[in-house]
Order: C-alpha cells, then structure tokens, then sequence
C-alpha cells in the first residue's frame, strides 16, 4: 500500500514540471504579441513622420515652383527690369545662407523638433508679408525671411533621412519627389493668379500649405530632439556627442563636405534657373503665350517623375555613373532646346531634362549619407543643404543680371555651361571615404 502511494506521488511530482512548462506558454505568447504590437506602433509612427517631411519638403517645391510663373507679373507691377526683379533671388539667396549658418548652431542648441518648427514659422511670416503685394522692398525682404525657414526646413528633413536605417536611399527619393510634386503643382496655380487682377493672393494659398506643415511638425515631432524622434521608431541615434566646436572644425576640416555643398549649390541653382526663367524665355523668345507657365509645371513635374521612376535604374549602374549619364543627356537636350526653334519641341525636351535631373539631389545626399561620419551627419548634410539653397537664389540672380544686359536669351547658353561644370565638379567628389563610426 505504501509502494503505491509512493508510486503516486512521484508521479504526480513527474506531472509538476510539465504543468509549469505549459503555463508558462501564454506568457511567452503575450509578451511575443506585445513585442509584434510594440513593432508596428514603431512602423505606423516611422510611416507618419516620414509623410511629414515629405509635406515639407512639398512646401518647398511649392514655393520654388511659383516664382517662375509669377516673375513677369512682378515686372509688370513693379515696372522693374530684369536685374531689379532678380533681387527676390539675391534676398533669398542671403536667407538660405543665414538659414544655413544659424543651422549649425541652432541644430545642437535647441534639436531637431524646435529647430524645424522655427523654420516654417519664418516661413508662415514671409507669405503674410507676400501676399499683401506691399512695396518692392517689403516684397523682396519677404524672400529673405522665407530663405531662412526653408533652410532650417531643409537641413533637418535631409538629416533626419539620412539617419534612417530602413531603405534610405528609396526614401530620399520620395522626399525629393514630394519636393517636384510641390513644385509641379504650384505652377499650376501661379499662372492663373498671375493672369488675374489680385495676383498676390496666390500667397495665401502658400500661407495655408505653410500654417498647415507647422500645425503637423509640432503634433508629430512635439518639439523633441531628433534622437528621441529616432527613439520612438526604434532607430538608434545618429549622431555621438561631441562638442559643438569640435563638430564644426570637424565638418569644414573635411574637402568631401566642401566639394558636395558646391555641387550642390550648382545643381540646385540649375534646377531652379530653369524653372524660374524658362517661363520668361518661352513668352519673349518662342512667342509663347500667357499660358506658357504650364511648361515649368512640366520641368517640375519630370523632376518627380524621375525621382522615383529612376531608381531602379540608379541600383541597376551604380548612383554615382548613373548621375554622369543623367547629366550627359541633360546637357544634350538644353542644346536641342537652345538651337532648335520649336515651341512644342522645348517644352518637351524641358519636361525631360526634369526627369533626369531629378535623380541628382538624393543621389548626393545618399552618397553624403555613406562616406560622412554618423556623428557628423546631421550637421554635415544641413551645410550641404543650406549651400544648395542659397545656389537656388544666387545662379538665378547672375541669370537675370546676365539678361538685363543681353536678353534672355542668354539663358539657354548659361544653363549648358552651369551643367558642364556642375558634371566636373561631381568628377572630383570622391566615390569613397573612411568613414569613422
């Protein structure tokens, strides 16, 4: 009788462990499942701060995209020559600049989420001044103020793309083309404001959009840094810490930084060269009429295009031999603009060159995004950013003071020049660097 209780009790205790075992079970899938909830709230919130930017960077095309059309009305209203109306150029260009300068120092004071904010504010600010079309100077000095906010906008959201780790360089150009949607779009628009009698009144379109991308900045990013913005999408920080100081002797100490911002001061100025001027050059040199706006929609439109549409075609060849092709048949097809006389034929030929100079700014930014120190990223890419900004304003500028004295059409011989050396200067980027992480 004995044996057989004893015998029962060892199996019972034989039973205990695996009664734990199975008990144990629901806890492991619990935690499992919160660790796939905690997973796709990360993914939702990553979805959600990328569209932002990608909003901001539409902004930003949008509001590149309006001067083309609108720059002969300005002209008309302000009864101002080629070399004045080029001062919206040159108080932007100085706008970028600063923005680009306070960047450096605000980005490691104040962070990420202040920073960005700060930007579309100034850019809030400059389209009150824009829209109430006050005297030439008030108007001019709203381009400076808008310089500033797009700068601050632009070196963050690049930054913070850069740092990503989920498919950077697809995402860098998505944001981009979010940029050639904005200024695809606003031509739109702008053409048909500039034929009516409140033409500054597009300016509060612009005004909304601007209202709108803060109203968003603030709610997604909450004003935070941008490793606790990376934090909440489980992307660890990008940058170490270093003293300021330290991270700007740094950034200037490197020739790749230098050489990648005059590329992209060149490029950039290229890119809004034709998009600001084509519409100008189409009306007094093709004889084109009020609504040959439209054609600096379709540039802008083909730089969205082949954002996106090209990348496969940048993994295929490599980005860096992929750019000199790019910029090979671009150079080609400004000739057959510069030297064929057909109307229809050079708004086709422009709406290519988009395309293939759309590819060009994510391809450097990525190509920063490798061979640049993480630590220095962020600040790194602003400059860069910044630097592409004021070429925005500034090769614009020389366009139109090249044409107050030669006429516009100037302007096809200067934009196959700008491109040639744009193309030199990206031969003496380097193709790798040591990268110290």
């Amino acid at each position: 009788m004995e044996e057989n209780v004893e015998v029962e009790m060892g199996a019972i205790q034989l039973q205990r462990p695996s009664a734990d075992v199975s008990s144990s079970s629901p806890t492991r899938d619990v935690a499992s499942a919160d660790s796939k909830g905690h997973e796709k709230e990360q993914r939702r919130r990553a979805h959600i701060q990328f569209a932002t930017l990608c909003w901001t960077l539409y902004l930003a095309g949008w509001n590149d995209g309006t001067t083309g059309p609108l720059l002969p009305r300005i002209q008309r209203v302000y009864n101002i020559n080629f070399a004045v109306v080029s001062l919206l150029f040159v108080f932007a260009c100085i706008g970028f600049i600063s923005g680009a300068l306070s960047n450096l120092v605000l980005d490691g004071r104040y962070g990420f989420g202040k920073v960005i904010v700060l930007g579309s504010l100034f850019q809030v600010v400059a389209y009150c001044f824009e829209s109430a079309a006050p005297p030439f100077p008030l108007f001019v000095l709203g381009y400076a103020i808008n310089g500033v906010g797009m700068a601050l906008q632009d070196a963050q959201a690049n930054g913070f793309v850069a740092c990503l780790r989920d498919n950077p360089e697809m995402k860098m150009g998505i944001l981009h083309a979010a940029y050639g949607a904005g200024a695809f779009s606003s031509p739109l628009v702008a053409t048909q404001f500039a034929q009516q009698p409140h033409w500054s009144f597009h300016y509060l379109c612009s005004l909304a959009l601007a209202l709108l991308n803060t109203i968003l900045l603030i709610a997604v990013f909450g004003l935070k840094t941008q490793d606790e913005c990376l934090a909440q999408i489980g992307v660890p920080p990008c940058e170490k810490g270093n003293s300021e100081r330290s991270r700007f002797r740094q950034v200037f100490a490197l020739r790749i930084v230098h050489l990648m911002a005059f590329f992209i001061l060149v490029y950039v100025g290229v890119e809004v060269t034709v998009g600001g001027w084509i519409v100008t050059y189409v009306i007094d040199v093709r004889g084109g009429g009020p609504s040959s706006g439209y054609i600096s929609s379709g540039f802008f439109g083909g730089l969205m295009v082949g954002r996106v549409s090209l990348l496969w075609v940048n993994r295929k060849i490599g980005e860096r031999r992929a750019l000199f092709i790019y910029a090979f048949l671009a150079i080609g097809l400004e000739l057959i603009v510069w030297l064929v006389p057909s109307l229809v034929g050079g708004a086709v030929a422009v709406s290519v060159i988009g395309i293939l100079l759309g590819p060009m700014y994510p391809i450097a930014m990525n190509h920063a995004g490798r061979v640049l120190p993480r630590w220095l990223l962020t600040v790194s890419i602003g400059w860069i950013a910044g630097c592409g900004q004021a070429g925005s304003a500034l090769l614009p500028f020389v366009t139109g003071a090249i044409a107050s004295k030669s006429g516009i059409k100037t302007l096809q011989p200067v934009l196959v020049s700008m491109m040639a050396f744009m193309t030199f200067i990206w031969a003496l980027v380097p193709s790798g660097a040591r990268r110290e992480d």
